[in-house]
C-alpha cells in the first residue's frame, strides 16, 4: 500500500504543480500570473490578479502533496481548484474530456479526497516527522471535502461576476 501511495502523490502532485508553476512562474509553456489573470478575467472573475495567484499556488502545492508533507492542506489546496475548474469550464460540457467535460478533473479531486482519508502513507515528510497520525483519517478527507466545497462556492458564486441579462428595451 505505501508504494501505491507514493506513486499516486508523486504523479498527481508532479503534475498538478506542473500546472501551478504555468501559472505562477509561466514555465511549461503557462501564461504566467498575468496571463492566467487575464483568462480568469475573461470567464467573469472578480480580482482575477489574486485569484490567478491563488490558483497557481494551489495547484504548486502538488509538490507538497507528492512530498507528502501537510498532506490535508495540500489536498484541500488541489481539490479547491478542481472543483472551481469544474464549476467554471467543464461541468456544461458533459463528463468527457475529448469534449472538454469535467472527468480528469474529477478523477484528480478524487486521489485528492482519497489520500487526505487514508494519509500519506510510509513513504512521506509528514510520517518522517510524525505528523502522519495527526494529519489523517477519514475525518480529515471529510473536512478536506466539506471546506473544499464550501470555497469553491464561494468562487463560484460571489468571486464570479454573474452575466446580465440582456432584454430588448420596452417600445
Amino acid at each position: 500500500m505505501a508504494y501505491g501511495l507514493l506513486l499516486l502523490r508523486v504523479v498527481t502532485g508532479g503534475t498538478l504543480f506542473a500546472h501551478g508553476a504555468q501559472k505562477l512562474f509561466g514555465w511549461f509553456g503557462g501564461g504566467g500570473v498575468r496571463g492566467t489573470a487575464g483568462s480568469f478575467a475573461s470567464i467573469g472573475f472578480r480580482a482575477p490578479l489574486v485569484l490567478a495567484v491563488l490558483a497557481g499556488l494551489g495547484e504548486a502545492g502538488g509538490l507538497a502533496f507528492a512530498a507528502g508533507l501537510l498532506t490535508p492542506l495540500a489536498a484541500l489546496g488541489l481539490a479547491v481548484v478542481m472543483i472551481t475548474a469544474i464549476g467554471v469550464a467543464h461541468w456544461s460540457k458533459g463528463f468527457f474530456n475529448g469534449a472538454g467535460g469535467y472527468e480528469f478533473n474529477l478523477l484528480i479531486l478524487t486521489v485528492a479526497l482519497a489520500v487526505a482519508a487514508t494519509g500519506p502513507g510510509r513513504f512521506s515528510v509528514d510520517r518522517a516527522i510524525g505528523w502522519d497520525d495527526n494529519l489523517s483519517g477519514v475525518w480529515w478527507g471529510v473536512g478536506v471535502a466539506v471546506a473544499a466545497a464550501l470555497i469553491g462556492y464561494v468562487n463560484l458564486s460571489v468571486l464570479r461576476r454573474r452575466e446580465r441579462l440582456h432584454t430588448a428595451p420596452a417600445r
